[in-house]
């Protein structure tokens, strides 16, 4: 078949041993059953802790396009842990992340940090080192007996979605114009410092005046 208009010249490579490049992949089935022995292996060996690792806190994604979603953080802050009265050295025995570096930028995220190390706290069975001498803070017999490996997430992370509900629009909504307070809101940010260095001048030229 001839080639149509003004396209790219067609150039097959249909000579060379293209079978012997194909790549396969056969061992899929066997790596699947693999992998899934070795994570049932890990959940055997760190059991009765949670499989899916320590608990996560709860952050806010970067930039300004991913902001309006929550999702499960490195670790908690050094200030939410003191919050919670958890020792951060403490913390990572009983199954919480600690990031050192991350910085609490609103009391919002700090709160609901906090709240969710206390709730965490209050669920926590925590086996004590020797069964013979329980310290203080371990749990007691009847709840070492109610424990049980939790498979999924340690409290996942739920987005809730507020729904706001219809109403009529007020007067004031209807005459606001958007695009014109935006415009003057920036005028007025760019023109910030030259009127108050002319506010500031013709101040100092009224009490030159003055004396």
């Amino acid at each position: 078949m001839a080639p149509s208009r003004n396209g790219m010249i067609l150039n097959p490579h249909f000579h060379k041993d293209w079978q012997k490049r194909v790549r396969t992949w056969f061992n899929q089935p066997a790596r699947k059953i693999r992998r899934r022995k070795a994570r049932q292996a890990k959940a055997r060996l760190i059991a009765p802790r949670p499989v899916a690792g320590p608990l996560r806190p709860q952050v806010r994604c970067p930039t300004i396009r991913y902001h309006t979603k929550v999702r499960a953080g490195r670790g908690f802050t050094l200030e939410e842990l003191k919050a919670a009265g958890i020792h951060k050295k403490t913390a990572r025995t009983i199954g919480i992340s600690v990031d050192s570096r991350r910085r609490n930028r609103s009391t919002e995220s700090l709160q609901a940090n906090v709240q969710r190390l206390k709730e965490y706290r209050s669920k926590l069975i925590l086996f004590p080192r020797k069964a013979s001498a329980p310290k203080k803070g371990d749990s007691t017999e009847e709840e070492l007996k109610m424990a049980t490996q939790l498979s999924g997430p340690v409290m996942p992370i739920k987005t809730v979605h507020k729904k706001e509900k219809a109403r009529v629009i007020s007067e004031d909504e209807k005459n606001f114009k958007a695009f014109a307070s935006l415009r003057m809101a920036r005028a007025n940010a760019r023109l910030f410092g030259i009127r108050a260095k002319r506010a500031k001048e013709a101040a100092e030229q009224d009490v030159e005046k003055k004396k």
